[in-house]
């Protein structure tokens, strides 16, 4: 069907506006401040936690390397949105051309189902650990841990590789603002003045085929780990195989709650208010990258020690 004159005029639009926090625009420059502080710590911690890992010859054990691969994850996505989340609340510069605002939406997709495939590798890593002890170093060689990041990249960059051509081949009319401070496929498809359920269809292929996928996986893993801790006849060696665990739970739950309760807002939560958008979109991005170090250096003892090592030094 040929667009009308709407579309032809609105398929030549360069850019699209970013949105900050609506009716509160007068105090960005305030909410500014806390939104810098946890991109500050952030960086630093994913850094510090990278530093530590890469100096320290101990912690060069599967836990610890797929730990830098979280952090990593975690670095780049703060990175991808802090240009366009500062430039917002600081100067009010809303405008985002479409080719930055595809790019910036590939890297935010592509690095989330990343983060989503290293949790699972994380979890497979405690569940040879605590059910096959003594085969954990046979089996997670530096060798099997390598292909596995690069198979975990691999698959996100070739899910995520076409959503932003198949963005590109629309006109866009109507208004082009977005409802976050960032660009997201579910917020710029909404834009087009085409049929967009091949994208619909394509991105809830892209999410049941990662993120589905493993959760599903890990919480088989987690059943696995329970059957075999509560076979353990000391109960104390139980609940210490279990504490080994702690910390990658919570950095489970802390990506896996936003990113799901944001996609179903996106897809069928028509109604609710704009700001719970908006909010879930921060928490989502914002809040792994800045709780997973913190978590670590807090719950796992040899990234504590050594955190207290380099303060008190």
């Amino acid at each position: 069907m040929t667009p009308g004159p709407l579309a032809n005029s609105s398929s030549v639009l360069s850019t699209f506006l970013l949105s900050g926090i609506p009716g509160l625009e007068h105090m960005h420059i305030w909410i500014s401040i806390p939104l810098c502080f946890m991109y500050l710590v952030s960086i630093l911690g994913n850094c510090a936690i990278l530093l530590i890992i890469k100096t320290d010859s101990s912690l060069h054990q599967p836990m610890y390397l797929f730990l830098s691969m979280l952090a990593l994850t975690d670095l780049g996505l703060s990175l991808c949105t802090l240009p366009t989340v500062l430039s917002i609340f600081w100067v009010g510069a809303r405008g985002i051309g479409q080719d930055a605002c595809f790019t910036q939406l590939f890297f935010i997709h592509c690095l989330s189902f990343l983060e989503s495939s290293v949790l699972l590798s994380m979890a497979f890593d405690r569940l040879v650990a605590i059910c096959r002890p003594l085969h954990y170093a046979s089996i997670l060689t530096n060798t099997v841990i390598g292909r596995i990041g690069l198979a975990s990249l691999g698959r996100s960059v070739v899910l995520i590789f076409p959503l932003p051509f198949m963005l590109k081949r629309f006109p866009y009319c109507g208004s082009p603002v977005l409802s976050h401070s960032y660009c997201l496929h579910q917020e710029v498809m909404k834009l087009a003045c085409a049929d967009i359920r091949a994208n619909s269809i394509y991105g809830m292929f892209v999410i049941v085929s990662t993120v589905g996928v493993d959760s599903l996986l890990i919480l088989v893993s987690y059943a696995l780990i329970l059957h075999t801790v509560l076979s353990i006849a000391s109960r104390s060696e139980g609940l210490k195989a279990l504490n080994t665990c702690a910390s990658h739970i919570c950095a489970v739950l802390l990506f896996y709650t936003p990113m799901i309760g944001l996609s179903v807002i996106h897809r069928f939560g028509k109604q609710a208010p704009h700001l719970v958008q908006v909010v879930m979109g921060f928490v989502y991005l914002l809040v792994p990258p800045v709780m997973n170090p913190i978590v670590y250096s807090v719950k796992t003892k040899q990234i504590r020690d050594r955190v207290i090592r380099a303060f008190c030094f």
